[in-house]
C-alpha cells in the first residue's frame, strides 16, 4: 500500500531524529545508512505531493482569451471555468506563504526567482502570491532550521553557486531536493529554464485532462517560456507537448556537461558543509571577513 503523504512525513521526521542522534554520537556507519533511508523517503515524498496536486482540482477565475495566439488544447469545445467560490478563495488566501511557494516549485522541479514563483502560483493556483513577501522568508527558514534541526518535512532554502557553495543570489529551492539539484552551475540556468518550461506545460496537460480548462495566465505564462526555445512555438501554435519535446532536446545538449558540474559542486558541499549550510550556503567571503574582524574586537 502506498504511503499517504502525512505517514511520510512523520517517517521523514523520525529518520531526521535519528540522524541527529547518529551525528552526535559520531556514528558515520549510522548516520550513512539513515541518510540512504532518508533520501528514499523524500523522493517517496515527493512523488506523494507530485501525485496530490496532479489530482487536485485548481481552476482559475478566466475570461475567454480576447485574442490570438489560441492554445492548441484550448480549440477544443470546453465549458467555460466557473468562479471560484467565495470559501475556496478564502481557504487559498490562508495558505502560507511558504507552503504557496512549495507549491510552485515543485510545480517547475528546479530553482527559481520569487518573480516566476509569483507567477507560477498566480497562473496555477487561483490567488496571487506577493513577490515582496518573500525577500525574508529564506532568513525566517534558515533560523527555523537551526534551531530545530529537520523539525519540519521541508524547508525553502537556497541555491548553491558552484564555485563558492555561497547562496545563489535570488534564487530559492526546496529542501528535499537532492543536493546537486540545488547546485547552480555555468549552464544550470538555462538547464534550469528549460526544466521550468517542462514542468508548466506538463500541468496545463494535467489540468486540461482533468476537464479543467487552465487560466490565460497560465497559457501567457507557458508562451513566454516557449518564445525563449527554439522549435517551441511556431505560427501562433501553442502546444503544451511540442514545448515539451522542444525543451527536452535542448537540454539533453546540456545535460551531461551540467550534470559533472553540479555532482561535483555537491560532492565537495558534503565534506565541506555543515547540515545548515548545505541547505542556505556557506557566509560570502566579506559576511566572514566581518564576522570574523568583529569577533577580534
Amino acid at each position: 500500500m502506498t504511503a499517504s503523504l502525512e505517514e511520510l512525513e512523520e517517517r521523514l521526521s523520525q529518520l531526521r531524529a535519528r540522524l541527529r542522534e547518529a551525528r552526535r554520537a559520531r556514528d558515520t556507519a549510522a548516520a550513512s545508512r539513515i541518510r540512504g533511508e532518508l533520501r528514499e523517503a523524500e523522493a517517496a515524498w515527493e512523488d506523494a505531493l507530485d501525485a496530490e496536486v496532479a489530482t487536485e482540482a485548481v481552476p482559475g477565475e478566466q475570461q475567454a482569451p480576447s485574442h490570438p495566439p489560441t492554445p492548441r488544447a484550448a480549440r477544443t469545445a470546453a465549458p467555460p471555468s466557473q468562479p471560484v467560490p467565495r470559501g475556496k478563495r478564502s481557504a487559498q488566501a490562508a495558505v502560507p506563504v511558504r507552503e504557496q511557494v512549495h507549491q510552485s516549485l515543485t510545480l517547475l522541479g528546479a530553482p527559481a526567482a520569487p518573480k516566476l514563483i509569483s507567477s507560477v502560483y498566480e497562473a496555477f493556483f487561483s490567488e496571487p502570491l506577493v513577490a515582496t513577501k518573500l525577500a525574508s522568508l529564506r532568513r525566517d527558514e534558515e533560523r527555523s532550521f537551526n534551531a530545530q534541526g529537520y523539525a519540519r518535512p521541508y524547508y525553502i532554502c537556497s541555491a548553491l553557486t558552484h564555485d563558492r557553495l555561497t547562496p545563489a543570489r535570488g534564487l530559492l529551492a526546496v529542501s528535499v531536493w537532492p543536493l546537486q539539484r540545488r547546485v547552480i552551475g555555468p549552464l544550470s540556468l538555462r538547464v534550469d529554464f528549460l526544466t521550468h518550461a517542462v514542468g508548466a506545460a506538463e500541468q496545463i496537460q494535467r489540468l486540461t485532462a482533468a476537464g479543467h480548462p487552465p487560466s490565460d495566465a497560465a497559457w501567457q505564462l507557458l508562451r513566454r517560456f516557449a518564445l525563449n526555445i527554439p522549435g517551441a512555438y511556431d505560427n501562433d501554435d501553442l502546444d503544451p507537448a511540442r514545448v515539451i519535446s522542444a525543451a527536452r532536446s535542448e537540454s539533453a545538449v546540456h545535460q551531461e556537461s551540467d550534470d559533472a558540474e553540479r555532482r561535483a559542486a555537491a560532492d565537495r558541499a558534503r565534506t565541506q558543509l555543515t547540515d545548515s549550510q548545505q541547505l542556505f550556503g556557506a557566509a560570502p567571503l566579506h559576511d566572514a571577513l566581518r564576522n570574523a574582524h568583529g569577533a577580534s574586537l
